[in-house]
């Protein structure tokens, strides 16, 4: 088990990109900010660096994916209901992300998603009663 976790991720403006996470009601944890990079608070032990692209590189010899034509990975956040997934992926388009899909209704699961200005793909879901397993 991890105590907490930090995703990487690389940025081509870091002030657009805070900017655009703060319109989203969220904050950056001070300590670990500076011109390179910011630390965005997910929640208690859930925390993304945004790192500028050249600072990013310093770490990997690989390539940085373009992410407006790529994807690697979607980063899902889990929420409280399906109203904070709709509101979420609202004040992200306000904020100048998209979203590149509906929102899907699985029954047990509501989920939309939105694209940050960078094009991470970030995944919104609210969780509730799980079907009943069947047995195999």
């Amino acid at each position: 088990m991890v105590d907490q976790i930090f995703v990487n991720l690389p940025v081509a403006d870091l002030p657009v990109a805070k900017a655009f996470w703060e319109k989203l009601g969220f904050s950056f944890n001070p300590q670990f900010t500076n011109d390179d990079a910011a630390c965005l608070v997910l929640g208690e032990h859930a925390f993304v660096m945004l790192l500028t692209k050249p600072f990013f590189s310093g770490f990997t010899d690989k390539a940085i994916l373009d992410t407006k034509t790529h994807i690697q990975v979607i980063n899902a956040l889990s929420v409280k209901d399906r109203e904070a997934v709709d509101a979420m992926v609202s004040a992200a388009i306000a904020a100048g992300g998209r979203s590149p899909r509906p929102a899907k209704d699985y029954g047990f699961m509501y989920q939309h998603s939105f694209e940050d200005p960078d094009g991470h793909l970030w995944e919104v879901f609210f969780m509730g009663a799980m079907p009943p397993q069947t047995p195999a």
